[in-house]
């Protein structure tokens, strides 16, 4: 295997490691969101397209290349040939299809990592969504029961007061039943992409 097939395997293999470990429950989506908008990354961030784009060029060439290779010792192994000759072609035919194989699952899982961190990205940015809504509403039911006790404590009865910041306190848990929902929702709508996206890649192959 020459060298640029040899790096070609080494990325698909850093691909399938990295999607792996986006996959397990290590890591939690606030901490890819900082792991992503570190330092590390500060270099990359404002060129990432240009980076992608320019990676998945380079694979699409390596790529036609293999399909070229495939091609041509496929109708050189037709009519009548030498043993040595016939093995050394089947040999090449074979190398230029296990190639065209990497090359292909690199593409595709550049696409798929592109989507994870997209989705993982948004997962965050709910989650803060729905931490500030939560931190409203507890605010909220503070300041309701410090208003509350300060101008009806003397006129109003106790059992009224504390019925008042029950309903309070209730309309804030279903507050955050329904943020609850909606992270389950978004979760929900993740998985079935992911499942999609792995039929799309078995259907390919």
């Amino acid at each position: 295997m020459s060298i640029q097939w040899v790096f070609i395997a080494g990325y698909l293999y850093f691909e399938i490691f990295f999607v792996m470990l986006m996959l397990l429950p290590i890591f939690s989506p606030r901490k890819w969101h900082k792991f992503f908008h570190s330092r590390l990354f500060f270099i990359f961030r404002e060129r990432t397209a240009v980076y992608f784009y320019g990676l998945l060029g380079i694979l699409c060439m390596f790529l036609i290349d293999s399909i070229r290779e495939m091609r041509k010792y496929s109708h050189s192994s037709e009519g009548p040939t030498h043993l040595a000759n016939e093995m050394k072609g089947s040999v090449k035919l074979f190398r230029a299809q296990r190639n065209f194989y990497i090359t292909s699952f690199a593409i595709f899982l550049a696409y798929v990592i592109r989507r994870i961190i997209t989705m993982i990205l948004i997962q965050h940015e709910l989650q803060v969504k729905a931490d500030q809504i939560i931190k409203k509403a507890e605010e909220t039911v503070k300041l309701a029961k410090t208003t509350v006790l300060e101008n009806n404590l003397e006129s109003q009865d106790y059992e009224e007061i504390k019925n008042r910041l029950d309903t309070t306190e209730t309309i804030v848990e279903e507050q955050k039943i329904r943020i609850k929902e909606l992270e389950e929702d978004a979760t929900r709508w993740r998985l079935k992409y992911e499942e999609v996206r792995a039929a799309e890649g078995c259907g390919d192959n």
